[in-house]
């Protein structure tokens, strides 16, 4: 393949430090690959001297193949590798380190769930232990990455003393295993270097060019090592775009882009400014909103492509809608011919998906999904909602009466109900010299006998307001420390998804076949995937469709509710920007008017998109 100017000016790049800015479809992979082609074959470098790193194990091995067909086989020994297995690879040079000395993900999520079982924070249920050893974990890499002080980080995911507590344990533990995580391989690699000036020196004479894809997502404990590494020489070949820098809560810092002209000022900065991938329109739009950003390297991107399908815009009322709509344009795109394959759902969250994927699976559309698929109804309140209907459809399970006997708080004992299947004669009975409760347990069977006669929309609304279930949820929130609205957003989306079933016999149906279907589908993701593409935002960064929809474009979702400060605005914009980018020739976005019966507006993103330049 032939090289545009921008391409073949980096390709060519003699010495020293480069910055080479890729925009979307600009063509980086064939540069980075075509730069290591010209440094052994035009500029004499022996390829073993040669490093390439990027951030993924398959990008990676992607890379390596690649190479290797443009060079057509022969003995090329260049490096290929992510930051973590570069670095491990000098550990386990410099300190024998092997594979008994590294916890894997697996034992590293059972030391945190020892360490938070050994604190006063409790769960609700497994799905929330999840989330919240995951929640932790992350910001264990963040602290490590950005060589955070933890008695000063401010968490996110608990309070600040939580978080040092369980961060000292868990290290402390973690270090009498003589174990190393995902992240000390980082940490020790840059410790080595600081304290071993020889062995510092040997790596630097091996690799003595060194190039580097998707530079956006570095942290800054990768970067402080690679700039080690460079030197003398600093034959650093840097690839990336700053716009599409969206990893900042695993620690990323694009403000690293900005500060390689400061730590390199004599380097070169090179960009490739031709989008090969989407049609103009596309383009054109894309950059308009992504322009609105302050923070950004300017770049005049242009398409290869001729003008294509304007960019669509579309109003919904509400998920139903929006669901069915994006049913009905898919359907369009496979009879005039495209592959399912081709096609792409993206939205800002998994929680966003849950209508699509509900409407889906009822039409018998084959899709696939990268993430885990949460089941709302699995949520400790879908739990919640379905025990008090199946108690209210007459059965009588002593875990759906534990599960909600005190949910709002009726000051019920687990003692009163031993038998697996109760009876409220024998609770009353429990308490027979106590009449103030045995007017609870009476007040639980009118009200169960109520929600009997109520379509589940309807119960729903019973059980929050009449029930006290909204009360029991503030409490809790307060009593975790963590946001009400959160827990509020769970129940109104099952609320609302309650509202076309008439009867608690065909919810509660649903629920079931749902819960099956869903289950099948996480099953075969490691499988030979078919399909339409469903996936979060951060997920499709690198990929490209012919058709792309995001969903859910209203603020407070994009950007995402939790962005307050300008940079954290400026990241969401930029994730917006990726989402669009991934469409190559036609990209519709819907909003919707209401949800969980409140009132929507479209995204700001939106808007910039709309206005008349």
């Amino acid at each position: 393949m032939s090289l545009n100017q921008s391409q073949y000016e980096a390709v060519a790049h003699n010495c020293g430090p480069c910055l080479v800015l890729a925009g979307p479809g600009s063509g980086k992979t064939l540069t980075i690959v075509k730069r290591i082609e010209y440094l052994i074959q035009k500029q004499k470098v022996k390829p073993e001297e040669i490093l390439v790193i990027t951030f993924t194990k398959y990008a990676a091995k992607e890379m390596k193949q690649r190479f290797f067909r443009q060079m057509r086989g022969g003995n090329f020994p260049v490096t290929f590798g992510t930051f973590h297995g570069i670095y491990y690879g000098i550990l386990k040079w410099a300190y024998g380190f092997g594979p008994q000395n590294l916890l894997s993900e697996e034992a590293k999520y059972q030391l945190l769930s020892e360490v938070i079982h050994q604190t006063e924070i409790t769960m609700e249920d497994i799905e929330e232990e999840k989330d919240f050893i995951q929640n932790i974990a992350t910001e264990i890499g963040i602290v490590k990455n950005n060589c955070e002080d933890v008695e000063q980080y401010e968490a996110r995911c608990c309070r600040k003393d939580e978080f040092r507590e369980i961060y000292l344990e868990y290290e402390q533990r973690r270090k009498k295993q003589r174990k190393i995580d995902f992240d000390d391989m980082l940490v020790l690699c840059h410790q080595l270097f600081v304290t071993r000036p020889d062995i510092l020196e040997k790596w630097q004479d091996r690799f003595r060019y060194i190039l580097i894809d998707e530079f956006q997502d570095i942290n800054q404990i990768q970067y402080d090592v690679i700039k080690m590494l460079a030197k003398p020489q600093d034959n650093l070949f840097v690839v990336g775009d700053d716009d599409q820098s969206i990893y900042a809560f695993r620690g990323a810092k694009p403000e690293i882009m900005f500060a390689f002209k400061k730590d390199y000022p004599q380097a070169k900065e090179l960009i490739l400014n031709i989008n090969y991938r989407s049609t103009a329109n596309i383009t054109k739009n894309a950059l308009r909103v992504i322009g609105r950003n302050q923070v950004r390297f300017s770049k005049d991107i242009t398409a290869k492509k001729e003008v294509g399908k304007t960019v669509h815009v579309q109003e919904v009322k509400d998920s139903v809608e929006e669901s069915e709509y994006v049913l009905e344009k898919i359907q369009e795109c496979i009879s005039r011919g495209t592959e399912p394959e081709e096609i792409a759902i993206l939205f800002r969250t998994a929680m966003c998906a849950g209508v699509m994927v509900e409407t889906l699976l009822e039409n018998h559309v084959e899709f696939q999904m990268r993430e885990h698929m949460k089941n709302i109804y699995e949520h400790f309140i879908g739990e919640n909602m379905v025990s008090y209907f199946r108690l209210a459809a007459g059965e009588r399970s002593r875990r759906d009466y534990l599960g909600i006997m005190n949910r709002p708080n009726r000051y019920l004992s687990r003692d009163s109900a031993e038998d697996s299947v109760i009876s409220f004669e024998k609770i009353k009975s429990f308490y027979c010299d106590k009449k103030w409760m045995i007017d609870r347990v009476e007040q639980l069977e009118l009200d169960l006998r109520l929600i009997r006669k109520m379509a589940p929309y309807a119960a729903i609304q019973y059980i929050r307001k009449r029930m006290g279930y909204d009360e029991f949820l503030k409490e809790y929130a307060a009593y975790r420390n963590i946001r009400k609205e959160e827990l509020f957003e769970v129940l109104t989306e099952i609320e609302e998804r309650a509202k076309s079933y008439q009867s608690l016999e065909e919810w509660l149906e649903h629920i079931s076949e749902y819960a099956v279907e869903i289950k099948k589908q996480m099953q075969h993701r490691q499988e030979q995937q078919r399909g339409i593409h469903l996936m979060t935002m951060h997920s499709a960064k690198g990929l490209e469709f012919t058709n792309v929809f995001v969903i859910g474009a209203n603020e407070g979702n994009m950007p995402y509710k939790k962005a307050k400060l300008d940079k954290e605005i400026e990241e969401e914009r930029r994730l917006f920007y990726v989402a669009m980018t991934r469409a190559k020739e036609e990209l519709i976005i819907s909003y919707v008017k209401t949800k969980n019966g409140k009132d929507c507006e479209p995204s700001r993103f939106v808007d910039e998109l709309l206005e008349q330049v």
